[in-house]
């Protein structure tokens, strides 16, 4: 595959484009040229973005998309094909966190967040992946976490939804890369954004705090530019944060030593 060069006229989808990583891929990708579908649950925030850019409206479409709700996702994928005539960037970013013990959360609990971080993703990418197959070229990107390298407290069916894009992501990776589309699995440690504040807890109800370590995370900016940078040079899969990063590599080489260290970690 040949690395992308630029994003000008490229036609980019994103979804949780209302905040956060989103929010940032959004403002970089407008920058770049591109041509961008935005989609998120809230259709006022959606359009607050999009008034903070500098892009002509015929480059722009405001697409609601609830990732809970796959019912309408091929509607969707033809409407953006419809207004644009193709799509060349997926950029799978929307999902929920979450912030319960296993013990305390109901089996809705997993469900939900496994309907949305996985089932919501998986939905969109197969709507798109044909116009991508017939074109012989796109980028799918899938916002993972290293929570998909591991579990921690408070988040055992938020790990499992992230390890789970990682098998599904990493078997179409090697599927369809002879149709030069490529995969890029993203895995951003701590990202300062409201990902722990709208995180929801046992009931379902919202945990409305920010983790110290969050607060303390990488901006959404500095994440935005590394993502663009690895799609600009068709990277498979990225880490993106601090220190916590090196959690991944003991991981994988001492996990003795890794499950001595996490234990010691403060939950949050």
């Amino acid at each position: 595959m040949w690395a992308m060069n630029s994003f000008e006229n490229k036609v980019v989808w994103i979804t949780g484009a209302s905040s956060g990583i989103g929010e940032a891929l959004v403002q970089v990708f407008a920058r770049e040229g591109a041509k961008l579908v935005l989609s998120a649950r809230r259709i006022e925030e959606l359009n607050r973005v999009k008034e903070s850019l500098k892009i002509a409206e015929e480059n722009i479409f405001i697409l609601p998309l609830d990732l809970a709700n796959t019912s309408t996702i091929d509607e969707l994928t033809h409407r953006v094909i419809s207004k644009f005539g193709r799509i060349d960037i997926l950029i799978n970013n929307g999902g929920m966190s979450q912030r319960s013990l296993t013990k305390d959360s109901p089996i809705e609990i997993d469900r939900k967040i496994m309907e949305v971080n996985f089932f919501g993703t998986v939905a969109l990418t197969k709507s798109v992946l044909p116009h991508l197959l017939k074109q012989k070229s796109g980028n799918i990107i899938v916002i993972s976490s290293i929570a998909g390298k591991f579990g921690f407290y408070f988040r055992s069916a938020y790990s499992a939804s992230k390890h789970a894009l990682h098998g599904f992501f990493e078997s179409l990776r090697m599927e369809i890369y002879k149709d030069n589309v490529n995969v890029l699995i993203v895995c951003p440690g701590k990202i300062k954004t409201n990902i722990s504040v709208n995180a929801i807890t046992s009931d379902g109800s919202k945990h409305n705090k920010m983790d110290e370590s969050t607060e303390l995370g990488t901006s959404a900016e500095e994440c935005a530019r590394q993502i663009i940078q690895a799609i600009k040079n068709n990277k498979e899969e990225i880490f993106i944060g601090g220190k916590e990063l090196r959690s991944v590599w003991v991981k994988r080489f001492f996990p003795n030593l890794f499950s001595k260290i996490i234990r010691k970690q403060k939950p949050e």
